[in-house]
């Protein structure tokens, strides 16, 4: 007797149920990751241009202490201002970087991997939206760093971004779970040998 109407019985995949224990439809998660993606990516830009207004003509502010410090500043490198003489090539390497990480969000089928995914996404397109169109001009734009922690270079909220997916890469290869999810235990079809 089936539950609802049009409703089955079984489940192939298993569900996800915000867990990584199975699979779910392509566009289950695909919606997931984009929201994700376009809700930190719009935080990461707000959060630049009210820097840019707050704390331009300023020195450091104390947010907590020593410990959490607001200073802002135009990174042209990479991580820890590496690579300031190839901006363009990193610039290049980011809209690479962008294009593989979204069509990797197609095989997602988790929850966690969607938020690793668009959280990997929001920080690329971020850092990405400063090279494109800041000065000094497209690919050669420097990047608007204003968050400060003691020995730690200056970073942003996309850089944020960046480390939580990084993390959460590392949880689900730790954990074994694939892009797609674990697949649902197979029982044997009746009659079968074991």
């Amino acid at each position: 007797m089936q539950a609802a109407r049009g409703a089955s019985l079984t489940s192939d995949t298993g569900g996800d149920s915000g867990a990584d224990s199975g699979a779910t439809t392509p566009t289950s998660r695909a919606g997931l990751i984009l929201v994700i993606a376009v809700l930190a990516w719009g935080l990461d830009l707000a959060s630049k241009i009210v820097a840019q207004h707050q704390l331009a003509d300023r020195g450091p502010v104390d947010v907590i202490g020593s410990l959490l410090r607001l200073n802002l500043t135009r990174n042209p490198g990479a991580a820890f201002s590496a690579g300031t003489s190839i901006t363009p090539v990193i610039s290049v390497f980011a809209c690479v970087a962008l294009v593989v990480v979204a069509l990797v969000a197609r095989r997602v089928r988790t929850t966690t991997w969607a938020w690793a995914i668009g959280l990997l996404l929001a920080g690329i397109a971020g850092n990405l939206t400063d090279r494109l169109f800041r000065s000094p001009g497209p690919l050669r734009g420097h990047v608007v760093d204003f968050l400060e922690l003691p020995h730690w270079p200056i970073f942003n909220v996309a850089d944020i971004c960046i480390n939580v997916a990084a993390a959460l890469i590392i949880l689900q290869s730790v954990r074994s779970v694939p892009l797609g999810g674990r697949a649902a235990a197979q029982t044997p079809p009746a009659g079968a040998d074991s």
